[in-house]
C-alpha cells in the first residue's frame, strides 16, 4: 500500500505526493504519477483534502443493514447525488453552519473511492483499474432541509453547502476494503462501527455503473454511502471517522456561522 497526500507549502503552493517516513516524495499530480524529484519534510507542510475533485458522487442506500432498518428495497443501480467541489475541506478544518440554517446537521462516515483516470461506460474490470485509491469521507448534511419543501426533496442543497464534504486525511492505494470497518466517534463516543463488505455495490461496480451515467474524471470521489448510526453534530463537537489502514478524518462543527466561502475550503478545492 502507498499513502498519498496533498499539502500546502509555506509559500502557498500546493504539492501532491507519496508519504514515507515523515517526508513527501512529490509527484506531478494524481493523474500524472511522475516524480518531480523533490522530497519535502511533512513538518513544513499543511495538510489539505488529499485530492481536488471536480465532483463528489455520494451514494444513498448502499448498505444492506441500513436498507433493512429503513425498510427500503436494495437498489438495482447506485442511487446518488452530487456534492459540489466547493463543499470539500480536509481533515482538521472546521465545518461551518450555513448562515441562515438553524436545524440539525448530521455526520455520515463513509469510504471514499478516488478516481485515477477518466472513465466512461467502463466494465467492472476497467473500473477496477480506474480506481487510484481510497480515502475517508464525512458526508455532512443539513438534515432539516431534506423535506423542507414537501414537493421537492432537497438532497443537493442539504449536502452541498461550503465545508459539507470532509475528505482525508490521505489516499491509500492498494487498500483492501473488504476486511475494513468504518468507525465514527462524536467527541470520543462511538456512534458508527460497520463493515465495508456489507456494501450493496462493490467499488468496482459503483465506478462501472456510475460511469454509464456520467463521465468520471481523475480526482473525482465517490462516497460509498453510510450504514447504521448516523447522528447530529452539536456546535463545538468533533467528528472523527477512522478506517484502519487509511487513518482518521477529524473535523469540528464551528460555533460561528458561515459568512461566504472560507479560505480553507477554497484552498482545499484548488
Amino acid at each position: 500500500m502507498n499513502t498519498w497526500m496533498r499539502l500546502m507549502a509555506p509559500d502557498g503552493g500546493i504539492v501532491f505526493g507519496r508519504v514515507e517516513n515523515g517526508y513527501l516524495h512529490e509527484y506531478a499530480g494524481l493523474d500524472q504519477l511522475v516524480p518531480t524529484g523533490a522530497v519535502l519534510p511533512l513538518r513544513t507542510l499543511s495538510p489539505l483534502a488529499p485530492c481536488a475533485p471536480g465532483k463528489v458522487v455520494a451514494l444513498w442506500n448502499n448498505f444492506h443493514a441500513l436498507a433493512a432498518k429503513l425498510e427500503k428495497p436494495v437498489p438495482t443501480h447506485p442511487l446518488f447525488l452530487l456534492k459540489p467541489a466547493g463543499s470539500v475541506i480536509g481533515s482538521d478544518t472546521p465545518i461551518l453552519r450555513p448562515a441562515h440554517y438553524a436545524g440539525k446537521i448530521a455526520f455520515e462516515g463513509e469510504l471514499g473511492i478516488v478516481i485515477g483516470k477518466r472513465c466512461s461506460n467502463v466494465s467492472e474490470e476497467e473500473a477496477q483499474s480506474s480506481i487510484f485509491g481510497y480515502t475517508i469521507v464525512n458526508d455532512v448534511t443539513a438534515a432539516g432541509l431534506l423535506t423542507e419543501n414537501p414537493h421537492f426533496p432537497q438532497w443537493c442543497r442539504a449536502k452541498g453547502f461550503d465545508t459539507f464534504c470532509c475528505i482525508g486525511p490521505a489516499i491509500v492505494s492498494g487498500f483492501d476494503w473488504r476486511s475494513a470497518r468504518v468507525v465514527t466517534r462524536l467527541d470520543g463516543g462511538e456512534r458508527q462501527n460497520y463493515p465495508l463488505d456489507d456494501m450493496v455495490f462493490t467499488p468496482a461496480q459503483q465506478v462501472s455503473l456510475i460511469s454509464q451515467d456520467l463521465t468520471l474524471e481523475a480526482g473525482d470521489v465517490i462516497a460509498c454511502g453510510t450504514s447504521l448510526g448516523v447522528g447530529s453534530i452539536g456546535a463545538g463537537a468533533t467528528v472523527e471517522i477512522a478506517i484502519e489502514g487509511i487513518g482518521t478524518l477529524s473535523n469540528i462543527l464551528a460555533t460561528e456561522r458561515a459568512e461566504g466561502v472560507p479560505d480553507t475550503a477554497a484552498q482545499s478545492a484548488a
